[in-house]
């Protein structure tokens, strides 16, 4: 199967919606989900998002990511999600997704690329750790909802 990736762009917000709140059901945390659509266009000079898509232009995955400051190593990339639908998995799609995120990384000189990783995952956790990411569990997420 023939899998390009690129850039997204605010056409392919809606389903990028649709595949956010896929993802949300996958991490069984949809009531998590509250972006909109009209948040997402607002804030499209903020959004960056690579797209996995097949020749017939279907949309097999997405890896969202921003730029961060880290004070221990400088100037980073935080792979906000990446998730590929459950009838492309298996297929190399992950790899690809996080190759790009990885290249876009180094062309920005970035010093270390961080990403969470769901405990209960081990498909992502395993694959991951073939890709030479370090697994720790010193951290504990924090969120403040404003």
């Amino acid at each position: 199967m023939h899998i390009s990736i690129r850039k997204a762009n605010q056409q392919d917000f809606s389903a990028i919606l649709f595949l956010i709140k896929e993802f949300a059901i996958f991490q069984k945390t949809p009531e998590k989900v509250t972006i909109t659509l009209e948040q997402m266009i607002a804030s499209e000079s903020l959004f960056r998002c690579f797209l996995a898509e097949t020749i017939d232009k279907k949309i097999a995955g997405f890896a969202s990511f921003y730029f961060v400051y880290n004070l221990w190593s400088g100037k980073g990339l935080y792979l906000d999600d990446l998730y590929v639908t459950d009838a492309f998995r298996k297929q190399g799609i992950g790899k690809l997704l996080l190759e790009v995120i990885i290249q876009s990384a180094k062309d920005e000189q970035c010093k270390k690329l961080r990403w969470q990783v769901s405990k209960w995952n081990d498909n992502a956790v395993d694959f991951y750790k073939k890709m030479g990411a370090v697994i720790d569990d010193t951290e504990i997420n924090c969120d403040l909802l404003l």
